[in-house]
């Protein structure tokens, strides 16, 4: 609820001091992202005039002086953008945010605005909860990255290591062995290797074909009733496939957009299922949780080559 006690008014130049003050305490409280320089009074007292003059700039004042600060630009493309709320520390959970914002809105409706907007530091979590609550939604991600980290991102790599290993949940070689042989394309040098309750087939076919891969773990889960695991390092990501009876019951891949963007529910899709494959495979729901992470960029897990090892080992894989 508002506080009575709390009136907004109309910020005019004569409140440089008060407006600096507030100014550096948000600056203060909640820091510019790293690599950026911080702005100073001048260049925020530039932009703060002419904020002023189009009666966009709002102060909270209680009995003791003021507690907060509003300031809007606009309107632009049929938008009003807030660029700063603040509010000390003493006197916030009492309504003045949401009275600063009221006077935002009843300013973008005078100037015939539907839509106010605003940018949020990731790193402030209770502003972005609050805005959130407000109704407020991402729209877009306002990204930064050093020049020596993007720099080395551009360097042309080798495309990395293509592997690719289908895991029977079988004691059967000789049933795995007459399957295999079924398969089409026929394979060109297809191993198996027989390791406590699974059976490892590997061949250069599937190595280079990742859809034969998929095919031929699905075709072995039904023409044996088994439990099958397509497991693949494909270059900088790591892939798995789990067939139950002929179907897929799960698939993992460590960089869900890695080969394009994709919808949100088919990024989740691509996520690992930690009950399923503890189910299936016997591994510990915790570590596959801990272990078949997502994530945007392949730089953000460890090396392919490793996750793939420590899929392999978690599921008891050779």
């Amino acid at each position: 609820m508002a506080d009575p006690a709390v009136t907004v008014r109309p910020a005019t130049e004569a409140d440089e001091a008060i407006l600096r003050e507030l100014w550096g305490e948000f600056e203060q409280e909640v820091p510019g992202p790293p690599g950026f320089e911080p702005e100073t009074w001048a260049e925020e007292w530039s932009g703060t005039t002419r904020q002023i003059a189009s009666g966009d700039v709002f102060l909270a004042i209680d009995a003791d002086g003021p507690v907060g600060v509003v300031k809007m630009d606009g309107p632009k493309h049929g938008a009003m953008h807030v660029r700063l709320v603040y509010v000390r520390p003493h006197a916030r959970r009492q309504g003045v945010s949401k009275q600063l914002l009221r006077a935002c809105v009843e300013k973008a409706r005078a100037s015939g605005t539907a839509t106010i907007s605003l940018h949020v530091e990731l790193v402030n979590t209770a502003a972005y909860a609050v805005w959130r609550r407000l109704g407020f939604e991402n729209l877009s991600t306002f990204m930064a990255a050093p020049l020596d980290v993007l720099d080395d991102r551009l360097v042309e790599r080798e495309p990395g290591e293509f592997r690719a290993s289908t895991h029977v949940q079988s004691d059967d070689e000789t049933s795995v062995e007459r399957a295999v042989a079924q398969f089409l394309p026929r394979l060109e040098q297809p191993q198996l290797t027989t390791n406590g309750s699974w059976i490892r087939a590997t061949d250069p076919v599937l190595d280079r074909d990742r859809e034969a891969h998929g095919r031929f773990a699905r075709e072995l889960s039904e023409r044996l009733g088994a439990v099958t695991v397509a497991l693949a390092l494909e270059g900088e990501v790591v892939r798995f496939r789990l067939y139950e009876r002929g179907r897929m019951v799960d698939e993992y891949l460590s960089v869900p957009a890695f080969y394009g963007e994709l919808p949100k529910g088919d990024e989740l899709a691509l996520t690992a299922n930690p009950t399923l494959v503890a189910r299936l495979t016997g591994a510990d729901r915790e570590e596959v949780r801990r272990v078949a992470r997502t994530a945007v960029s392949p730089a953000d897990l460890p090396p392919a080559s490793e996750l793939y090892a420590q899929l392999a080992r978690l599921m008891g894989l050779e």
